[in-house]
């Protein structure tokens, strides 16, 4: 098994050291020529959710990634991820829109808002699993056929979507890897 990890921003090389971890083969996709090596899944981290949206215009990668999205390639959204996969973004316009989730940006506030909580996610984990939370969005809404695995204070903060995962929240950055082999056996 090979992840691709999109490298543009953002905390991609905390996914890289995760997959290590598990003994997982990964490498970063930073230009177009990176997505024509071989790969079985992709990770969209966190970072700024508009930079990333920019740079994969710029770089060529956008029509691309979405289409092995669209073509059932599994894909794990992280904070910005999610925001990038999201059909609909509150007052903004959406990047790839290929999940059926609403999400508001910044939802849990500013930086200093940034916050740690464990949580029982039970399709994930049998244990609690710490989640990190940094300027989080939220899911708003989720359509049909989108299945929440996570709410906290009454806000959708994890989905899956067939052959895609998103958390509001950044697993990267804890020494659980609960989310990631839920991913890997996706």
């Amino acid at each position: 098994m090979r992840i691709g990890i999109l490298a543009l921003q953002g905390a991609f090389i905390e996914h890289k050291h995760a997959l290590d971890k598990l003994g997982i083969e990964s490498f970063e996709i930073r230009q177009r020529r990176d997505i024509a090596k071989p790969f079985d899944g992709l990770i969209i981290p966190g970072g700024e959710s508009t930079v990333i949206g920019r740079l994969l215009h710029k770089l060529d990668l956008f029509e691309p990634l979405k289409a092995k999205i669209e073509g059932g390639m599994p894909v794990f959204g992280t904070c910005a991820g999610l925001i990038l996969l999201a059909k609909n973004i509150e007052g903004e316009a959406s990047h790839l829109g290929v999940m059926d989730i609403t999400v508001r940006r910044n939802a849990y506030g500013r930086q200093y808002d940034s916050f740690s909580v464990n949580a029982d996610v039970p399709k994930v984990s049998e244990k609690p699993v710490p989640l990190v939370f940094i300027r989080a969005p939220w899911i708003e809404r989720a359509e049909k056929g989108v299945d929440v695995l996570l709410e906290l204070d009454g806000h959708i903060v994890a989905a899956r979507q067939n052959n895609m995962l998103v958390t509001a929240f950044h697993p990267e950055l804890t020494d659980n890897t609960s989310f990631l082999e839920y991913f890997i056996n996706m």
